[in-house]
């Protein structure tokens, strides 16, 4: 994930970046790059509802002050599972490489990737002091594909922030599959840098694993 103010040289996101974005979480993938017009007028209830309840659940977590730490952290964790498709972003954001990854590296890579990608939003717990997500309208791309557009506000936030969602399912079901934030598919970023820096290292996606395991141990910097 990148901020349109910063320009990235591997596969870190800035940890003020994922203060800002709030729950744009942990490079949430899309299932094409491909963004056709929103030209529909039509609206969905459910997808709204359902964004409204699951990414507030996951605001909510972090802001918690009840919680311990290590309860916190686990409540997150399921609250993510809830939210969004994992095994599927995992999938797409090592790009063109997943069609080539050995299963050892997979399992290593979806591993080291949920431990990174969430230690980005758990180093800056402290942070969260009641943020409320708003819905504010949907677009239905098609059956079972909708963009819910929302703000979040409140807590240490001075302007309200929009930020889109695109969730797949129907009804009751549905996962997010991807992000916009000023402007950007947070998802089709990570996985660029993603794939920059496995291209980088000549091909060797033992090399993004590393980093992300060096990553998801550094302390949150401001």
């Amino acid at each position: 994930m990148t901020s349109p103010e910063t320009t990235m040289t591997d596969a870190r996101p800035t940890r003020r970046f994922a203060q800002l974005a709030l729950v744009a979480l942990i490079g949430l993938g899309a299932l094409s790059q491909a963004r056709p017009a929103l030209a529909q007028a039509a609206r969905d209830p459910q997808a709204e509802q359902f964004v409204q309840s699951r990414a507030q659940r996951v605001i909510t977590v972090l802001a918690d002050k009840n919680q311990s730490i290590a309860q916190k952290k686990a409540t997150f964790h399921q609250a993510i599972d809830q939210l969004a498709d994992v095994p599927k972003i995992t999938n797409f954001v090592l790009g063109k490489y997943a069609r080539t990854v050995t299963p050892d590296q997979r399992q290593r890579f979806a591993a080291a990737f949920r431990v990174y990608a969430e230690s980005v939003y758990q180093n800056r717990i402290s942070d969260y002091h009641g943020e409320v997500l708003k819905v504010t309208g949907s677009t239905v791309r098609k059956p079972g594909d909708v963009i819910v557009n929302t703000t979040i506000s409140g807590g240490q936030i001075g302007q309200p922030l929009p930020v889109a969602w695109r969730v797949l399912g129907g009804g009751t079901s549905w996962k997010v599959v991807d992000v916009q934030f000023k402007g950007v598919w947070l998802a089709i970023t990570q996985q660029q840098d993603f794939v920059s820096t496995i291209d980088n290292a000549g091909g060797n996606i033992d090399v993004l694993i590393s980093q992300l395991q060096r990553d998801a141990q550094r302390p949150a910097s401001r």
